[in-house]
């Protein structure tokens, strides 16, 4: 299992790479392990979309079970990995890269204050919670 430390992560399993003011955001490789084959993603926001954190910004149905995605963040959606839609399997293959999600502009840069950081993700996962 992968916990890049460049990363941060939410309870939720979502993932977030912030460069500048853009983050891009996917879900992580223990989300997208714990799903199974990933068949399907839709429900996405479209480009210009306002989206407030905690907002649902989309769904991940594999071949044993249906989760939402959550924005860990507030903001305005800048791109949409749509080339997702046609191949959601990206995800199951490269979480943290092709398999990104969306990227949007962060609106309020205190809320990464309430990411974790890998080495608390990883512990959080070893300790069995969500």
């Amino acid at each position: 299992m992968q916990f890049p430390k460049d990363l941060r992560y939410t309870a939720e399993h979502e993932w977030i790479r912030v460069e500048g003011d853009v983050a891009t955001i996917g879900i992580t490789d223990h989300a997208q392990d714990a799903l199974g084959d990933i068949v399907y993603l839709g429900d996405l926001p479209d480009e210009g979309d306002e989206v407030e954190k905690e907002d649902v910004i989309g769904v991940v149905e594999s071949t044993k079970a249906t989760s939402d995605i959550y924005a860990p963040l507030t903001g305005k959606v800048l791109e949409v990995n749509t080339d997702l839609v046609d191949s959601p399997d990206v995800i199951n293959e490269d979480p943290y890269g092709e398999g990104w999600i969306v990227r949007i502009e962060v609106a309020n840069p205190d809320e990464l204050e309430g990411l974790l950081p890998a080495a608390e993700y990883k512990k959080l996962l070893d300790e069995g919670e969500k």
